[in-house]
């Protein structure tokens, strides 16, 4: 049998455990700076501080539910391999019923739906390797999935992404 092969870009680590903190750091800091700085008419307008603050609340929600929540994804004939970077678990492709693709989001989401819960839940949510010149066209990954569930007795492969 060979060796499971990386379905989730490299970057997982990075997008998962440094960008969130960073991210939410640094807006932090500026919106900490203005609220600090001097009153008008010297400082920046109270408008412009409460506007930072709702930025720095809603982005900081959205950059962590988006982030935190990637896995790493391997794959191999039989199994997919999803980790948190703590645990790993084996998870039958017979198990995989749904396959779904984010065209709204950059870099592209793909979300895995199983017919029972994991250890990470019933859906798990995974960012497949970049691709030069895919702009409007389904990844890959997200196919060969569907294929590989068929082939396993999972879903039918017709979810559209």
């Amino acid at each position: 049998m060979a060796a499971p092969r990386l379905l989730s870009s490299r970057q997982t680590f990075f997008a998962k455990f440094v960008f969130p903190p960073l991210w939410s750091g640094a807006f932090g800091a500026a919106t900490v700076f203005l609220w600090r700085a001097d009153a008008p008419p010297e400082g920046p307008p109270a408008a412009m501080r409460w506007l930072f603050l709702g930025i720095w609340i809603g982005g900081s929600a959205l950059v962590w539910w988006s982030c935190v929540r990637l896995k790493r994804v391997r794959i191999d004939e039989t199994f997919l391999y999803v980790s948190n970077y703590a645990t790993e678990v084996r998870i039958p492709l017979a198990a995989l019923v749904r396959v779904r693709e984010n065209r709204w989001m950059n870099p592209r989401p793909v979300t895995l739906e199983f017919r029972t819960p994991t250890p990470f839940g019933r859906r798990i949510v995974f960012v497949p390797k970049a691709r030069l010149l895919g702009w409007g066209s389904p990844h890959p990954v997200v196919a060969e999935l569907r294929d590989s569930s068929a082939r396993a007795g999972g879903g039918d492969g017709s979810a559209a992404g």
